[in-house]
């Protein structure tokens, strides 16, 4: 559960600075990286059920 977390963590930072250059350039660095190949969409889902782990593990503490 340990690496799970870690790997959420990671996709949260990921998500939060993505969201950050969105806001800052209008530049969308995930799409960029892996919008061709619909990579793209397959990391926003795990970024966002990064992001609701996230919330639960923090509502336990």
């Amino acid at each position: 559960m340990k690496t799970l977390q870690q790997i959420a963590n990671v996709l949260v930072i990921v998500g939060a600075l993505n969201w950050g250059l969105v806001g800052l350039f209008s530049y969308n660095l995930v799409e960029s990286l892996l919008g061709g190949l619909g990579l793209a969409q397959i990391t926003y889902i795990l970024v966002g059920l990064s992001g609701v782990l996230a919330l639960v593990n923090w509502g336990k503490k």
